[in-house]
């Protein structure tokens, strides 16, 4: 959420979203699809340095504004995830986490996933995954018992 908070239009390089992940400050490219351009347009408002209306300000402002921005979203989030009956919290990191269970899930390669989560290794990824990933055994834990 971070990251997308302090991006502004000079990470924008023709087609490509340049920007340094605040948490591991590797460097990531990616594909300006449309949809983020929609987006983009869309929310943006003339008075915001960020592509994103998530705060207005710098320094010791843009952190305050930030963090208002970031509990709203959070409790919105959190109520939205308890009125579709989610069995857990709908947070920002559970696009992170399901877009890497999508990618996996369509056998996109590690080295892939962990480029585009901005890891810095693939055991990283790895690791990552294996935490996310319990649908396997669930199934298999369904097939036995329906087969008793």
């Amino acid at each position: 959420f971070i990251d997308m908070a302090q991006l502004t239009p000079s990470n924008l390089h023709g087609s490509t979203l340049i920007y340094r992940r605040q948490k591991t400050s590797q460097q990531l490219h990616i594909k300006w699809e449309p949809a983020m351009q929609e987006i983009v347009a869309k929310y943006k408002t003339d008075d915001s340095p960020y592509l994103l209306p998530i705060a207005k300000g710098e320094g010791a402002i843009f952190w305050r504004q930030y963090k208002n921005a970031y509990s709203r979203i959070t409790k919105q989030l959190k109520k939205i995830g308890e009125m579709i009956g989610l069995s857990v919290p709908l947070t920002t990191y559970v696009a992170r986490h399901s877009w890497a269970s999508i990618a996996k899930s369509k056998n996109v390669p590690v080295s892939t996933i962990s480029e585009a989560l901005g890891h810095d290794s693939e055991k990283t990824t790895q690791i990552y995954l294996s935490s996310l990933d319990t649908s396997v055994v669930d199934n298999a834990n369904n097939l036995i018992i329906n087969s008793l």
